[in-house]
């Protein structure tokens, strides 16, 4: 991907994150913008919204019927030929990191075999 293009998703990233904060309630959930995609064209960008602690399809709902409300927001602040049309994703990476640091927790709880002490003889 293009450095331009990379430079456009990271502030869309920032802008859109601070209009949800600013912006949107969502009842008993922490929601973030954890990357945005933008085609070529700048004409539709895939949103990907993390949700802890909250009902997600209650979450992509509220976010795609305000959709028109976050992009004019957005346009006001960020100067593109035309604003991309905003595509809301679940993205559940936060979701498997913590299943995967509690795997790894449970396994540093398994007995483990002895250490080899450093002066042994290996078979001789």
């Amino acid at each position: 991907m293009s450095q331009r293009l990379d430079r456009i998703n990271e502030l869309l990233r920032r802008e859109i994150s601070t209009v949800l904060q600013r912006d949107f309630e969502f009842a008993g959930a922490l929601v973030t913008v954890s990357g945005v995609e933008i085609t070529q064209d700048l004409r539709e960008a895939k949103v990907f919204i993390g949700v802890l602690g909250g009902h997600v399809p209650n979450v992509l709902e509220q976010l795609a019927q305000k959709r028109g409300l976050i992009q004019s927001r957005i346009a006001k602040r960020v100067v593109l030929r035309c604003t991309p049309i905003l595509d809301f994703r679940i993205d559940n990476s936060a979701e498997r990191g913590v299943e995967m640091v509690n795997i790894l927790e449970e396994v540093d709880k398994l007995p483990k075999a002895p250490l080899e002490e450093e002066g042994e003889d290996k078979g001789e």
